[in-house]
Order: C-alpha cells, then structure tokens, then sequence
C-alpha cells in the first residue's frame, strides 16, 4: 500500500473520503520525486519569479499582459483574501465559476496556495448541475465571475452554508474579491501542504448522469507537466499556447495553465474560444502550442487557404475526439508539421498515449507517456493479442481515485485503469482508438451523458418516453440524437422540436442539448422495460 505524505489540511474531508487503498490503481512513480511538502499554486508562481522568470509574460487575456511577478503579487493578494475574510482552511472546498480568463487562472491559483481543494466549473453548468457538485463534495465556498451570478445565486440559495463571492472576470477588477484584495499585501505564506493532499477534485458524468468527482494530489499537477508536456511538447519559456477547452476540464487546466506556468512560457486565455478567435490570437502572439479538437483545426485549415498565417504553430495538440485522417493529412501537407493526437482522462488527469514529433502516424493513437503502461484486455481482463479491438487499461504515475464513490471499482481492475475506450495495438506498439464502450456521446470534445438529457427532455409535459444517442456526425464527431413518443393528442412539428430544445437548454449545460429529435410512436424494449438503445444506434444506418 502506497504510504501517503503528511497533511496540511485542518478539513480532513478529502483525505477521509479516498477510496479505500486496496482499490486504488498501482502508480509508476519513477522519476517523479517531489519533496514531502510540495504546494502546486506556489510552485506555477512565487517559484517561478524566484527562478528569474518574474518579467517574463505569464497570461494575456481580456486585453492585458501579465508577467509572472504580477501574478504572483495577485494569487498573494486574494490568497490573504480567501483566509483573513472568507475564513478558508487548508482542506476546504472551492468552487470556482468563470470562462478561461486570467481571473480564473489567479482564484484557481490563490485556492490552492492556502491549501483548498479547489472545484473548477463551466459558465454553461446550471443551478441544479451546480447543487450537485456542492453536495456531493460539500463545498462551502464559491467564487463566482460577476457575469456569471444568476445560477450561482440560484444554486447558493439552496446549498445552506455555502458562501458567495464575485470576482470580476475582466480587467476592471471591480467586485467584492477584487475590492477586498487591493488592502492586502503581495507576500503570502503559502501553506505547506503534503505532495499527498488532494489539490483538486475534477467533475466528470458518468453514464448514468450523476457526476464523479476525481481526486488529485499537489503532485498530480506537476506530474502532468514534467511528464506529457516536458517529454512530448518539450515546452520551452518562449512558448505561446492557446487552447478551446474549458480550465474546468482537466485538459484544459493543463494545456492553458499548468504546461506554460511550469516552464515560463505564456498562456492565452480565450472567454470565447471560437475557431476564428483562436485564428486571431494565434496572428497577433505568434502562438506556438495549441491545444483544440479536430473540428477547430478543420476551420484553421481553411482558414490557411484564405490567407491566415498559422505558421508560427509547432505543436498541434488534437484531443477530445478521433483525429481524421484527412485533417492529420492536410494538417502536414500545409505546415509541415504533424497534429500530436492523444488520449487522456480526467480520472488520469491528461494525456497517457500520444504521437510525437519524431513518432507520428495517420488514425492512430500512439504510444504511452514516458511513466505509463498500457495493455488491451477483455471482459475478463485477460490480454488479447495485438490487432484485436478490447478494453483499453493504463497504469502510470497518476491514475483514478473517486471521491466517495462505488464505481472506483468499476474503473480500476487489478492496479490497472481501465478507461471506458475501446482500442487496438499493432504489432509496432501503436495504439488505435475503436469506441467508447459505453453510453457516452462525445460531441465536439464534450462528454454527454444520454440519461442526463433523456432527464431534462421528460420534464417536458408533450413527452411521454425518449431515448437518446449518438449520432455520427462530420463536424462534430457525434451529435445528441434523441428518438422521442409524445405524450397523447402532441403533435410533431418544427416549432415543437424547437421548445423541447430550449427546454433541455435550461435544465442543464446548453451544449448536452439533443441537435436532432426523431419522433417515434414507441420505443424499443426489453422484455423488464429497458430501452434497447443499441437498436436505435442500428436504425441510423
């Protein structure tokens, strides 16, 4: 059993709430040594000036620069705010409610110099996906963009105790933590958490709709960028990334904040982080590492054909969704450069198979992550020979730990992470990705649960049953489809196609909403009432 380092935490709750030791995978810590006390928000900023890297630039966003001393000055600055005013201990949880802005990045930052488990969220998240989280990790502080208070006020109004405050997620720096912030001085003690305590707790949904949380330790973070992003991207001060996926997710947090932050390189920070934006921003700072999903780069390269200038990019990283052939393809022949597509988890963190620049290879995967291993297996768990589709399973130095949650022993099997995909490995070691093997629907990057949006479509009195599904779809890999019976004496017709999409947009995130509603006068069925989704999926074709 792994022997965890001492805590700093004064609120013992995520350490009391690990899964038990004997179903946490095996971790490969090899070549990742960190000293006993290790506090990740330091280390991307105070560390960072003392290595010499204070003038260099840190974010830009929102029309502003700021170099690594202004941001250790902020985090400092609303770190003093988050003890002496809002009274957060080490160990307590909090939530953090933005779009990518340099904002989010310094609240995310400061929560984790005091030593909280911070919770990142979507703008798109609404009230009653937001009551979940705090319930399910007790949280009892949330910072919350000014923009974005209805639905935080909302959630907070029935989450007894939960404390609220705005930042102001602009460069004005006019809310009441911005406000409190200007009084305090720029020197902070940061707390001296254990490499062992839980720094942050990711959200994902699983099949069923209710969300998981996952648990990663202050040396997870730095794991991440002296793994994937030091050996694949070989990040250097004078790079520029820029990115589409949200901070809230994992992949995001690591591409646009904690890679650049290790290495004293810059990151780019879009509220809207559209194709033609990221064209934009990628012109005006010669970005050099970007991080999006395939259909982004499908844009970029038309983009290329009307005159844009992309050239100052040498990294593509392609994540979220299978990279097409045709767009690695086209991606080489106009830039000479290839697209690195890989696969992570947030129960992983990040990326664990990848290409690279000297390894790369159409519709495929590639290898592991120095530190990782992966096998494919069946449904037994025995190895299947190579060229076989099976289950993919990984072990490496970070891996999946659920906070209070029965389905850790879903996810890993004898120390190994098995992580709902499906894929083959050639004879060479390269890995192909097949599926998903379950319900999810990946849609432009974005996980989405079918139950979640059957949910929110039931609540709508013209529905008497749906089933929702995945639909292949050229743009966005897969869009929502939902095969629904209407309630007796509803009509079909386009305007009600139109309420029940609006409806899903307000009961949860916009983005699950079903894109294609098929209506049908029954559904099929097992012989206990279980909808047969699989036959939904073969009428398709």
């Amino acid at each position: 059993m792994p022997t965890l380092s001492a805590s700093a935490h004064i609120d013992t709750f995520a350490r009391d709430n690990l899964p038990p030791q004997d179903q946490w995978p095996e971790f490969k810590l090899d070549g990742f040594d960190y000293p006993e006390v290790l506090n990740a928000g330091f280390e991307l900023t105070d560390a960072m000036v003392d290595k010499g890297f204070g003038d260099h630039t840190a974010l830009i966003g929102n029309g502003r620069r700021r170099t690594y001393k202004e941001l250790a000055d902020w985090t400092n600055r609303l770190a003093h705010v988050l003890v002496e005013d809002l009274g957060v201990q080490p160990g307590n949880r909090v939530l953090i409610r933005s779009a990518n802005n340099p904002a989010m990045v310094a609240c995310w930052l400061a929560a984790t110099k005091v030593g909280a488990v911070v919770v990142n969220t979507m703008p798109m998240l609404r009230a009653a996906e937001l009551e979940k989280y705090v319930a399910k990790a007790e949280i009892g502080f949330a910072l919350c963009d000014s923009r974005l208070m209805e639905e935080m006020e909302a959630c907070a109004a029935k989450c007894e105790g939960l404390r609220l405050v705005a930042f102001d997620g602009t460069s004005n720096h006019d809310a009441e933590l911005d406000r409190l912030a200007l009084e305090k001085p720029v020197k902070f003690d940061w707390v001296k958490t254990g490499r062992d305590d839980v720094a942050l707790l990711g959200f994902t949904s699983g099949s069923t709709g209710e969300p998981k949380a996952t648990m990663h330790f202050h040396r997870d973070l730095l794991i991440i960028a002296d793994g994937y992003a030091k050996e694949v991207l070989c990040v250097m001060p004078e790079d520029v990334f820029v990115g589409s996926p949200p901070l809230a997710f994992t992949f995001g947090l690591g591409g646009l904040a904690i890679f650049p932050l290790r290495f004293g390189a810059t990151a780019t920070l879009l509220e809207q982080a559209t194709p033609p934006n990221m064209i934009e921003i990628i012109q005006k700072y010669k970005a050099t590492v970007s991080f999006t999903a395939p259909t982004a780069y499908r844009v970029m390269l038309n983009a290329m054909d009307d005159g844009a200038d992309l050239s100052s990019l040498r990294a593509a990283v392609s994540a979220g969704e299978t990279l097409p052939k045709p767009i690695y393809d086209a991606w080489i022949e106009k830039t000479g450069k290839p697209m690195l597509d890989g696969i992570g988890a947030t129960e992983m963190l990040h990326i664990f198979i990848t290409n690279r620049f000297e390894d790369h290879r159409p519709a495929c995967t590639g290898k592991p992550v120095t530190g990782y291993e992966a096998k494919i297996i069946d449904d037994q768990g025995n190895d299947v020979p190579d060229g076989e589709i099976g289950r993919l399973a990984v072990r490496g130095p970070t891996g999946c730990r659920y906070l209070n949650d029965d389905r850790q022993m879903d996810y890993v099997l004898d120390g190994w992470n098995i992580t709902g995909d499906s894929f083959s490995r050639d004879a060479d070691g390269y890995y192909h990705f097949a599926a998903r093997n379950d319900d999810m629907i990946v849609s432009s990057g974005y996980n989405i649960a079918g139950p979640e949006v059957e949910a929110a479509l039931l609540a709508h009195e013209a529905v008497s049953e749906c089933g929702v599904i995945g639909a292949p779809d050229e743009a966005r890999g897969h869009i929502v489809e939902a095969h629904v019976v209407l309630a007796d004496g509803v009509t079909p017709s386009e305007d009600l196609t139109k309420d029940l999409q609006d409806h899903v947009k307000s009961m949860i995130a916009p983005y699950k909403y079903p894109r294609r509603i098929v209506y049908a006068e029954a559904l099929p069925k097992t012989q206990t009432g279980k909808i047969q989704r699989f036959k939904l999926k073969a009428s398709q074709t």
